[in-house]
């Protein structure tokens, strides 16, 4: 008995603490600030700190429940249920994505759920260039309350589960954020090792930014939620770099300044011709998404042949294992971005004020894409930093 226990617990834990290599396992609480954090995670950490037994049948006792609810609200995604569950297939650029009700009423009829789906699923694809895999699997569980809470898996292939408020509007919807968040994450792959910062970081600056190429929000609200929520990212005292820091901040929006950066200096090399947007492009069409396990070096070296660079090779040897604060008022002069009051307003005259519009602007994938193209060389005698104008130590 005791061994079953133990070994259910470390493979509780092993899905928890190493489950995004496998799988994204996200629940989502604001929409600003993206507060994420996984059911049942404070007492298994308490447990592997010395707690007693008591923190560790707490752990475990809910997830033997056997009400129908339990079934699709789990720590996992409910594969085997969710075979049995009338599916709709929406029909998406080489892929379909089945989607699956729980039982439960809601407010919503399912025709205006499955409408918000196919729009939100369509912004990723855009982005992308296609649906990452042939078949994606979504479920909607109703839930007391009018709020979207996401969670995405790819263990056994990707699959997202929406817990869905039964007093949800349209007029939420519309303005909801979550799912395409949820389904950026199906587009790339499982980073090895304790990077979620990767993971998240990536779907917390693609997503705003998809969503304003479908024309779903105006570009000015990319912007101030980059400025209002990239602060939350800096360092901290006491902080590492990216791959030591596994805190909130650092984790989304170090992350997703991350990847800005990376953005905005892929731009600036190419004289805007290529973008993140190329590496993630051909990341996709080469197998990347959430179900595949690659190294960041495999991802990295994609990214260069798409774009010609070695930025994000270079970035990640920057921000990696040291703390560094990024100069965030030069970047928003550079790019023509500021904020009056709640407003942003944006200046064409700046000096990256192009780079700025090409990030938002609908970006089709290019046949050019898959072609060999010459990549920069790196000068590995220099600092990796150093290419980089906005970045400083802390």
């Amino acid at each position: 008995m005791a061994r079953t226990l133990m070994d259910a617990l470390a493979s509780l834990i092993f899905n928890i603490e190493f489950g995004d290599s496998s799988a994204n396992s996200t629940q989502i609480q604001e929409p600003v600030l993206r507060n994420r954090f996984l059911l049942q995670k404070p007492l298994l950490v308490k447990f592997l700190a010395g707690a007693t037994v008591v923190a560790l049948l707490a752990a475990i006792v809910p997830l033997r429940s056997t009400s129908a609810q339990s079934v699709y609200n789990g720590p996992f995604f409910p594969y085997g249920a969710f075979s049995e569950l009338p599916k709709t297939r929406i029909a998406l650029r080489q892929g379909v994505l089945e989607v699956a009700f729980a039982p439960g009423s809601l407010r919503l009829s399912r025709k205006e759920i499955i409408s918000w789906t196919r729009i939100s699923a369509e912004a990723v694809v855009a982005y992308y260039g296609r649906l990452p895999t042939p078949v994606a699997r979504l479920l909607y569980v109703p839930v007391s309350g009018g709020r979207v809470n996401g969670t995405t898996w790819g263990f056994r292939g990707p699959a997202t589960r929406v817990l869905f408020g039964r007093n949800l509007t349209r007029a939420d919807l519309d303005t909801d954020w979550v799912l395409v968040h949820e389904l950026v994450h199906h587009g790339f792959p499982s980073i090895v090792g304790r990077r979620n910062w990767t993971h998240e970081g990536l779907a917390t600056y693609v997503e705003p930014i998809a969503r304003a190429q479908m024309g779903l929000i105006p570009v000015e609200e990319v912007w101030r939620q980059l400025v209002v929520g990239l602060p939350h990212g800096q360092p901290r005292n006491g902080d590492s770099g990216l791959d030591g820091t596994p805190t909130w901040g650092r984790t989304y929006w170090g992350g997703a300044m991350f990847f800005l950066i990376a953005d905005v200096e892929i731009r600036r090399r190419t004289n805007n011709r290529k973008g993140l947007q190329d590496a993630l492009q051909l990341s996709v069409a080469s197998g990347g998404n959430i179900s595949e396990e690659w190294t960041l070096d495999r991802f990295n070296a994609l990214a260069a042949r798409a774009t010609g660079t070695v930025v994000l090779e270079q970035l990640y040897d920057c921000l990696k294992d040291t703390p560094r604060t990024i100069d965030l008022t030069g970047l928003w002069r550079d790019l023509g971005v500021s904020m009056s009051g709640r407003q942003v307003r944006l200046n064409d005259d700046a000096l990256l004020a192009d780079v700025r519009k090409a990030i938002t602007q609908p970006h089709p994938i290019s046949p050019e894409l898959f072609s060999t193209a010459a990549v920069e060389r790196r000068n590995v005698s220099a600092s990796p930093c150093s290419t980089f104008p906005w970045i400083h130590r802390r």
